[in-house]
């Protein structure tokens, strides 16, 4: 065996730059990951965020086991509308979110009369609500409401699914500052009661083996 100096020695630079070369590429992927991971919060805290719909209370515009995209700089620059679809801190648990349907505006008169929902007088048309003769969180309040005043900066809320919709009729008006953004579109969907996991990893899993749960037709749906 021959011992004699080693390679850095006979080529310091050389060694050198090879050093440097490494510590510059892991450098650049730590700087990009810092930078994506920057970006994705401020994504998620200004502009875009997702959510999953965990109840039936916007049936049948939204489906159990949607995954939808929320805008949530939106309304600063266009004004709230009845019709929109937003999600919001709910009034009486904040660190829950709810989705409804925007039916009154701050100043206007709202009634509700036999199903039919009256502001200033004239009925809404309203092709996106549907009713049954199911159970309701409190009897009559489906049927007649009002006439009442809705106050500034608040928004009287409803979920599409009438009679299984806990919203403006039970807890009240939501304050305008609540709300987190407006639903524009459904990115994903699968029939998530059909999943026999709890466990996220296993859920996954179970649908990538499972296509059959996804439904296609309705990845890329437009909500209004």
């Amino acid at each position: 065996m021959l011992f004699g100096p080693k390679l850095e020695e006979w080529f310091p630079a050389r060694s050198k730059e090879r050093a440097d070369s490494t510590k510059s590429v892991a450098r650049e992927y730590a700087e990009a990951l810092i930078i994506a991971v920057l970006l994705a919060l401020v994504i998620r805290t200004f502009v875009v965020q997702a959510f999953k719909i965990p109840s039936g209370s916007m049936l049948p515009t939204l489906q159990i086991g949607d995954h939808i995209l929320v805008n949530k700089f939106i309304y600063s620059f266009a004004a709230l509308k009845r019709g929109d679809i937003i999600v919001f801190k709910f009034p009486q648990d904040e660190t829950r979110d709810f989705i409804k349907r925007v039916i009154g505006l701050p100043g206007e008169t709202l009634e509700i009369r036999g199903r039919q929902v009256l502001i200033n007088g004239v009925p809404v048309s309203e092709p996106y609500a549907v009713t049954s003769d199911g159970p309701f969180a409190r009897a009559g309040d489906r049927d007649r409401l009002g006439p009442i005043v809705i106050p500034p900066d608040k928004l009287f809320m409803m979920g599409d699914n009438r009679d299984h919709s806990m919203d403006s009729r039970v807890w009240g008006f939501l304050d305008i500052h609540k709300i987190k953004g407006k639903a524009i579109l459904v990115y994903f969907s699968i029939r998530s009661e059909d999943i026999p996991f709890a466990s996220i990893p296993r859920g996954v899993v179970y649908v990538v083996t499972h296509p059959s749960i996804i439904r296609w037709g309705r990845l890329g749906t437009l909500l209004r």
